[in-house]
């Protein structure tokens, strides 16, 4: 089966371009399963109920999330009534969400499980990933031969040893947060896909999604100020195709996607 995982969804833009990609994606190029990281998708900085709602009826399946799932209220009873909105699953014990979940393919009812993660280098405290997917993936494993992990981090370092600590164990092993595409997708040896990060879905013409005037305001003087999404010109579309062969769960193939969608 052939999977679509999208980097980081970035406001209006965002959530606009991808809808027309994914419509494309899943009709020409046999996409059948849908994830992408929904941590910016609203007003640039997390996600709220609504915005969630234009994700999945964009043909999104799942929405992973990282260190920015909470700065919009309504999310956190919406994530309790939806089991396809996921918060990492590192984070503190007890907070509201899961950390995993397993859907079926729409075309061919094949179960998909996808786990959210969150790195801690450079990043707020967070539990041990390494040590918290360790001990679900018995139980994710039983449920789903294929399996997508979202690793949203900082460093790359973290993100390319999470690879490697689940080489073989999982299909795929995606990295989100920074924006910034990496160009090292691959199979790892014992049949794992790794892309250090998969980038965004966010105006093209920006720094990170953001307005590069108010950037640069903050790099030259320091002081707190407002960010907006940048607005006007293309948008890209970033992320990576992952085919997964459903008897095994072992990855066969990684292409990286970055698209221009014109506004």
């Amino acid at each position: 089966m052939r999977i679509l995982f999208l980097g980081d969804v970035v406001g209006r833009p965002g959530r606009r371009a991808i809808a027309r990609i994914i419509r494309r994606l899943t009709s020409e190029a046999g996409v059948e399963f849908v994830v992408a990281n929904g941590e910016n998708a609203s007003n640039g900085k997390g996600l709220n109920a609504r915005g969630a709602e234009e994700l999945q009826d964009a043909g999104v399946d799942v929405v992973t999330s990282g260190n920015h799932i909470w700065q919009h209220r309504d999310i956190i009873p919406y994530m309790g009534e939806n089991a396809r909105i996921l918060r990492p699953l590192n984070f503190a014990p007890d907070v509201p969400g899961r950390g995993w979940v397993v859907r079926e393919s729409r075309r061919s009812g094949v179960p998909v499980a996808v786990i959210n993660l969150i790195g801690r280098t450079f990043m707020a405290p967070a539990d041990c990933p390494f040590r918290a997917v360790d001990g679900i993936l018995e139980e994710v494993t039983a449920q789903a031969r294929v399996v997508l992990v979202d690793m949203h981090g900082e460093a790359t370092s973290e993100k390319v040893g999470m690879g490697w600590f689940l080489d073989g164990r999982v299909s795929a092993v995606l990295g989100s947060h920074t924006h910034v595409q990496t160009a090292d997708e691959a199979i790892l040896p014992k049949g794992t896909a790794h892309l250090s990060d998969a980038g965004m879905c966010g105006p093209e013409r920006s720094i990170l999604g953001v307005r590069p005037d108010q950037v640069l305001d903050r790099f030259l003087h320091q002081m707190p100020g407002r960010f907006d999404v940048a607005d006007g010109g293309p948008v890209l579309v970033q992320g990576a195709v992952v085919d997964v062969d459903v008897a095994s769960g072992k990855a066969t193939a990684i292409a990286r996607v970055r698209e221009r969608v014109e506004g």
